[in-house]
């Protein structure tokens, strides 16, 4: 339901489009980006697909099928764009479904920190008995945060990080 993991995918991978949930897809537009770059020799593009991205013009992807919390499962739609971008542009097509695993990447040592700081929070908001409460990121601060804050709303990309996956789009 949001994008975060697909644009910072793009940006790291140098993805030629990144399609997510928070701006819902024009095809004509997709299809116009990646023609303009096979015109000037680029014979490859890398698109980069949220599970959760959504045409402006239909709703692709939901199977109707739900998940353990009765949520629709989200999926699909990387499927259905390849077979809509090879029709429209005739440029053949491949798509890569990437598991959690290759999502996460190897963890650096960065991550390896950040974990083991969470870990320390938790373990002490149990100490504490706080419970309700997850431990989160504040700047270079753990904290405990009420879950009820934490999940009370959906975090949707920042445009202005979209934004800069978006300047190299083409």
């Amino acid at each position: 339901h949001a994008g975060w993991i697909a644009t910072f995918a793009g940006i790291a991978g140098g993805a030629d489009v990144v399609l997510i949930p928070e701006i819902p897809i024009n095809l004509d537009e997709t299809c116009g980006i990646l023609k303009k770059r096979h015109t000037r020799g680029r014979t490859f593009s890398i698109v980069v697909v949220a599970e959760g991205a959504k045409l402006i013009t239909s709703d692709v992807t939901k199977d109707q099928s739900l998940d353990e919390f009765g949520h629709v499962k989200l999926g699909g739609i990387g499927d259905y764009l390849a077979k809509e971008i090879e029709k429209r542009t005739g440029y053949e097509t491949r798509v890569s479904v990437l598991g959690h695993i290759q999502r996460g990447g190897s963890p650096t040592a960065f991550d390896r920190i950040l974990g083991t700081r969470f870990g320390v929070k938790a373990v002490e908001l149990i100490e504490n008995q706080e419970f309700g409460k997850m431990v989160s990121l504040s700047g270079t601060k753990i904290i405990a945060v009420p879950l009820e804050k934490g999940v009370e709303k959906l975090k949707t990309v920042d445009m202005d990080l979209y934004n800069i996956a978006k300047v190299f789009f083409g």
